[in-house]
C-alpha cells in the first residue's frame, strides 16, 4: 500500500522556491505590494458585514473582544506563518509547509480546507459587494429587483410583502470581471490593490473620526449580550435571531463573534500563496504578514466601538434595518447631516471588496498550483499563460466555481465555512513549525517564531488551541456542512490525488545542488 503519509524532501521544496524562467511564477512583488496584498485581504467583508454579523449573532458591543481573540490567535498562528514563509517561499501556503512536515495526506486536508477560506472567501465579499451595490443605487432612486440580488435561499419582508431570491447576479459579475484580470497578470493586479487599500484605509479611517462624535454611551451598555436576551423578529413576527446558545450571549458570545469574525483575519495567510512572486521572499514575508496583521486589528477594534456606539446592536440584527450594507444604514439612520458620506462609504467599500475578492481568487489559484505541480490536482491547474505566465486555466475555472456559490449560496453560510476553512490550516501550520523543528533543526531560518524549540513550542502550541476553540465555537450547522465537505475531499483523494500524486509515483527529483535565494 502506498504511504499517504509520505514527506516531500524540503530539498525539492527550496529546489522549486528558487526556480525561474519557463513554468515558473515571475518575481514581480516587493514589500510594499506584499503588505497592501494582506491589508487589501483583511479590510473588507469582514470589517464591513462580518463585523455586523458578528455583533448581532454572539458579541453585542463586545465585538471588540471578540476582534482581541481573533487576532491573538492570528499573531500565534501569524508567527508560525512568517517562520514558514521565510523558509520555504514557495506558493501553496500552508498546503506545501503540511507537505514537508505531516505528510501528503494531511497536506490535501489542508488544501481542500483552503478551497473554503480562498474560493469561498471571495463569493462570500463578493456577495457583500452587491449588497453595498443596491445601497449606492437606492441613494440614486434606482432599486434592484430582489429576486437578482440575492440567493434564492434567502428571502425577506419588504413593504409588507415577502420577498424571495432567485440569482445573485452583481456577485457573479464582480467575480467574473476580477478573474479575467488575474490572468492578465500578477503586477496588473498588485497595482489595482494597492489602489484599493488606500482607497479602504482612508474610508475606515473617515468612519472612524466621524462616527466617533455620534457614538451614544447607552449603546455600548450593556456591553455583553444577557443570557436572557430577548429575540429579535423580522416585520412578519418571526424570529430571526436568538440568544439562547452557549456561544450567543456573555463570555460564550466573545467566543462566537470571534469565530465569525475570524474570516476577517485571512489577509496574512493571503500574503503566503504569494510568496514565490516575492522579489525578496527571506526579507520581506515575515515584515508583510506581521504588519498587515497589527495594521488592521488596530483598525478594527476601532471600528467595532464606533459602529457599535452609532446603533444598537440588535437593529443589525433586523432585515429592514441593518442587516445587509451595515455601515451604510449606521451613518443614514443615525448621523444625520452625513448622508454624502453614506453615498462616498458605499463606493469605496465597492472598490475595496473588489480587491478582497481579487487577492481571495489570486489566493486560491496558487494552491491549486501547487497542488497540480504534485499531482494531487489536474494538471490545467497548473498550466501558465503562455505570454501572462499566470495559471489562467485555474483562474478560469475558479470563475465558474466560485460564481457559482456567489450566485446560489447566502453570504452568511459562505463566510462561516470560510472561517472554519481558515482555523483548520492555522490549526495545523502551528503543528507543522513544531515539527519542522523537531526535522531539520539546521535548516537555516531567516525568521524564527519566538518561544517554539522542540522542548517548549508555546508559540505553536497557543495558536493550535485558540483556533481549534474558535472552531469549536462555530454554528452547529456551519461545522456539520464543513464535515461534509471534508469528507468528499477524502474521496477526491483517494479516487484521483493519491494515484496520480508524483511523490507516490516515486517521481520527485532531488536537486543535487539548490541554487541561492532569488532576491530580486
Amino acid at each position: 500500500m502506498k504511504n499517504i503519509f509520505a514527506t516531500k524532501p524540503l530539498a525539492v521544496l527550496l529546489g522549486e522556491a528558487n526556480a525561474s524562467g519557463h513554468g515558473a511564477l515571475k518575481r514581480t512583488l516587493g514589500a510594499g505590494n506584499l503588505i497592501a496584498l494582506g491589508v487589501g485581504a483583511i479590510i473588507g467583508s469582514g470589517l464591513f458585514i462580518r463585523t455586523a454579523n458578528a455583533v448581532s449573532q454572539a458579541s453585542g458591543p463586545g465585538v471588540t473582544l471578540a476582534f482581541v481573540l481573533a487576532a491573538l490567535g492570528c499573531v500565534f498562528a501569524g508567527l508560525c506563518y512568517a517562520e514558514f514563509a521565510a523558509m520555504i517561499p514557495i506558493a501553496g501556503s500552508a498546503y506545501t509547509y503540511a507537505y514537508t512536515t505531516m505528510g501528503e495526506f494531511v497536506a490535501w486536508v489542508i488544501g481542500w480546507a483552503l478551497i473554503m477560506e480562498y474560493a469561498l472567501g471571495a463569493a462570500t465579499v463578493s456577495i457583500g459587494w452587491s449588497e453595498y451595490l443596491n445601497k449606492l443605487l437606492q441613494a440614486f432612486g434606482i432599486q434592484m429587483p430582489y429576486a437578482w440580488c440575492h440567493s434564492p435561499l434567502e428571502s425577506a419582508v419588504l413593504g409588507g410583502v415577502t420577498q424571495h431570491g432567485l440569482i445573485n447576479l452583481p456577485a457573479v459579475l464582480v467575480v467574473v470581471a476580477l478573474s479575467l484580470l488575474l490572468v492578465k497578470g500578477t503586477q496588473e493586479s498588485a497595482v489595482f490593490n494597492s489602489v484599493m487599500v488606500v482607497v479602504k484605509v482612508a474610508v475606515v479611517l473617515l468612519f472612524i473620526g466621524v462616527g466617533w462624535q455620534f457614538i451614544t454611551p447607552a449603546n455600548h451598555t450593556p456591553y455583553l449580550i444577557p443570557e436572557n436576551a430577548a429575540p429579535v423578529r423580522n416585520a412578519a413576527g418571526a424570529v430571526v435571531r436568538e440568544y439562547s446558545a452557549w456561544n450567543k450571549h456573555g463570555l460564550g458570545g466573545i467566543l462566537g463573534g470571534a469565530a465569525i469574525v475570524f474570516f476577517a483575519f485571512i489577509g496574512f495567510d493571503a500574503v503566503s500563496t504569494a510568496a514565490q512572486e516575492a522579489k525578496n521572499p527571506k526579507r520581506d514575508m515575515p515584515l508583510s504578514i506581521l504588519g498587515s496583521l497589527a495594521i488592521c486589528t488596530v483598525l478594527y477594534i476601532l471600528f467595532g466601538h464606533v459602529l457599535t456606539g452609532v446603533a444598537n446592536w440588535r437593529e443589525f440584527a433586523d432585515p429592514s434595518l441593518g442587516a445587509e450594507a451595515s455601515v451604510a444604514y449606521a451613518i443614514r439612520a443615525h448621523m444625520p447631516g452625513y448622508g454624502w458620506l453614506a453615498t462616498a462609504v458605499t463606493l469605496a467599500i465597492l472598490l475595496g471588496f473588489s480587491s478582497v475578492v481579487l487577492v481571495m481568487l489570486m489566493g486560491q489559484s496558487r494552491v491549486f498550483f501547487s497542488m497540480a505541480k504534485d499531482g494531487l490536482m489536474p494538471p490545467a491547474f497548473a498550466e501558465l499563460h503562455p505570454r501572462y505566465r499566470t495559471p489562467y486555466k485555474s483562474n478560469l475555472m475558479l470563475m465558474v466555481f466560485v460564481g457559482l456559490f456567489a450566485a446560489f449560496v447566502p453570504g452568511s453560510l459562505a463566510g462561516d465555512l470560510t472561517s472554519f476553512g481558515t482555523l483548520l490550516a492555522f490549526v495545523l501550520v502551528s503543528i507543522g513549525v513544531w515539527l519542522m523543528r523537531r526535522s531539520h533543526p539546521e535548516q537555516p531560518r531567516p525568521f524564527r517564531a519566538p518561544l517554539s524549540s522542540p522542548g517548549f513550542p508555546l508559540v505553536p502550541a497557543l495558536g493550535a488551541v485558540l483556533c481549534t476553540l474558535l472552531i469549536v465555537a462555530l454554528d452547529a450547522f456551519t461545522l456539520q456542512v464543513a464535515v461534509v465537505w471534508m469528507l468528499l475531499g477524502f474521496g477526491v483523494y483517494f479516487l484521483y490525488g493519491r494515484k496520480h500524486s508524483k511523490l507516490q509515483q516515486g517521481i520527485v527529483v532531488v536537486p543535487t545542488e539548490l541554487a541561492e535565494p532569488a532576491n530580486g
